[in-house]
């Protein structure tokens, strides 16, 4: 009588094969949980995804052009303690300025304030470029050219030649406005691709120049259109 309680105590289905619905349902919140935290990883710390809106970047990117923005370049600098420093000429995506706080600090006596982080509820908040000049370049735009000056090239030169792979692809002949400036430490001198007139917003004509810890990242791929997918 007692070995035949014992055999039926453990034969006692357990608590999830009384109730295989609970269990089910368990697991699919455990997978739905799994997803969410696994894209929210990859978004913050991996990889962004973007819609081009405008025509700033033409001609390499047009509107309503769909690109991965590579987050993982910029969350190592960060992991290892350094800021992210793109290299010339890359694409980069990167915050707007918080023109409020801006306004705040320049009222306090701030001459050139710097604000890393931006309301979600800014327009533009995100904007995409290309990355000109360094902090201690000067950076000069006269009769349509745009010349970058360092120690290794005090005479300056003339970047844009690197980019242009034909006259339908990157930085656009002639460039608008007229420009004077040293680029100060810590932050990107940045300019569009399509810089005839207004078309684009950046160092150039009030944008100013980007410290580096409001990037975003670089430009990894244009994933869409699909018969234009490229690497950057």
């Amino acid at each position: 009588m007692s070995l035949k309680n014992d055999i039926m105590d453990f034969m006692e289905p357990t608590f999830f094969q009384k109730h295989p619905l609970m269990k089910d349902l368990l697991s699919l919140a455990g997978f739905v949980i799994a997803v969410v935290l696994g894209t929210l990883f990859l978004n913050t710390f991996i990889y962004r995804s973007y819609n081009v809106v405008g025509g700033s970047m033409e001609n390499t990117l047009h509107n309503d052009d769909r690109v991965i923005v590579n987050r993982a370049a910029v969350s190592w600098s960060h992991f290892i303690g350094q800021e992210y420093v793109p290299d010339r000429g890359q694409i980069i995506v990167f915050l707007n300025e918080d023109e409020k706080k801006v306004d705040e600090y320049k009222a306090a006596g701030v001459s050139n304030p710097v604000t890393c982080s931006v309301p979600s509820n800014i327009n533009d908040q995100y904007i995409i470029k290309r990355v000109i000049a360094f902090p201690g370049e000067r950076v000069t735009v006269k009769d349509g050219i745009m010349k970058i000056y360092n120690e290794e090239h005090p005479e300056g030169f003339v970047y844009d030649d690197g980019w242009r792979t034909s006259e339908n692809e990157g930085p656009k002949q002639h460039t608008s406005g007229e420009v004077d400036l040293v680029v100060p430490e810590g932050e990107l001198f940045v300019s569009g691709d399509n810089r005839e007139g207004s078309n684009s917003w950046d160092s150039r004509n009030g944008l100013g120049t980007i410290p580096y810890c409001r990037i975003i990242g670089p430009v990894l791929l244009r994933l869409f259109p699909l018969d234009k997918i490229r690497t950057f």
